[in-house]
C-alpha cells in the first residue's frame, strides 16, 4: 500500500511540474544596453515609457513606441531617467533605443 501511494505521489508532483505556469510578460529593451532600465506606467488614459541609465556613462536614449512616433532623442546621465507620455490604445511600449 505504501509503495501505491508513493508512486501516485511521485506521478502527481512530476504531473504539476509540468503543467504550464503563468506566462512571463516580456520586458521591452529596444536596443538600448542591458544596463538601461526600462518599465511601463499604464493609466486610465495614457501610457508612460521610462528608461534609467544604470551604466557608467552618458548615453543618447530614446523612448519606442509601436504604430506612431517615438520619443525625443535625449542625453541621458548615469542615474538620470526618462520618460515620454502617449495615449492609450494600440500603441504599445517597446522599450528604449540608443541614438
Amino acid at each position: 500500500m505504501r509503495l501505491i501511494a508513493l508512486a501516485a505521489s511521485t506521478l502527481l508532483t512530476a504531473g504539476l511540474l509540468c503543467l504550464p505556469g503563468p506566462a512571463a510578460a516580456a520586458v521591452p529593451t529596444g536596443n538600448a544596453p542591458s544596463c538601461v532600465t526600462v518599465w511601463e506606467h499604464v493609466g486610465r488614459i495614457t501610457k508612460t515609457g521610462y528608461a534609467r541609465n544604470d551604466c557608467r556613462s552618458t548615453l543618447n536614449l530614446k523612448i519606442v513606441w509601436a504604430r506612431g512616433t517615438d520619443g525625443p532623442c535625449r542625453s541621458v546621465r548615469p542615474g538620470q531617467t526618462i520618460s515620454t507620455q502617449v495615449s492609450r490604445g494600440v500603441r504599445s511600449f517597446d522599450g528604449a533605443n540608443l541614438c
